[in-house]
């Protein structure tokens, strides 16, 4: 696949999500009428990684806190090493301790308060979506989001445990809600 390719399926991606922001009964947006687009950075393929999961022995459960003072419940489950910009960097990935197939990599960077959402991003991995056929998993920073908590505090998200705070910038995915005020961090 083109890196163009690539590149032109991350924004089709982006698009739905806008179209489904702007009119879906569960948008995030009551009524709609508020919302004003989202924003990115432009797509950069270094910052799609192919990458084994390594896994932990011991898969300790750990409980997030949320912005709602509540709390969730997570298997500790592996870890991807990676470098950015030259940067070792290691994510913890999180299964929900539900059991869903799926992990939940959630990070903050350098970018945080600056030009993206304070809290930090989430990344989901699927199996059927992320994964490739010999077990490597496809993580990929353009895809980063904003928790749903970003564009209205009704909602409750789990805050990023400090293992996945990066002291790295980076520069991909979904940046802050433009309706937003950078740089004002909510005080729960």
């Amino acid at each position: 696949m083109t890196d163009e390719n690539y590149a032109e399926r991350i924004r089709e991606q982006r698009a739905e999500k806008e179209t489904y922001f702007a009119e879906h009964p569960r948008s995030p947006f009551p009524g709609h009428a508020d919302f004003e687009g989202l924003d990115h950075y432009p797509v950069d393929p270094a910052y799609r990684y192919e990458l084994p999961l390594e896994e932990h022995d011991e898969k300790e459960s750990v409980t997030v806190e949320t912005t709602a003072d509540g709390s969730q419940e997570y298997v500790r489950w592996g870890e991807f090493n990676f470098e950015i910009d030259g940067e070792s960097v290691t994510l913890q990935a999180y299964k929900p301790a539900s059991g869903e197939d799926r992990f939940w990599v959630p990070f903050r960077d350098e970018t945080n308060d600056e030009e993206t959402y304070g809290a930090g991003r989430y990344l989901d991995l699927e199996p059927d979506r992320h994964q490739t056929a010999d077990g490597t998993w496809i993580l990929d920073l353009n895809q980063a989001y904003n928790p749903t908590c970003a564009y209205n505090e009704a909602y409750e998200c789990p805050l990023i445990p400090m293992e996945n705070w990066l002291d790295v910038p980076v520069e991909a995915g979904e940046k802050a809600y433009p309706g937003e005020a950078v740089g004002h961090e909510h005080s729960h």
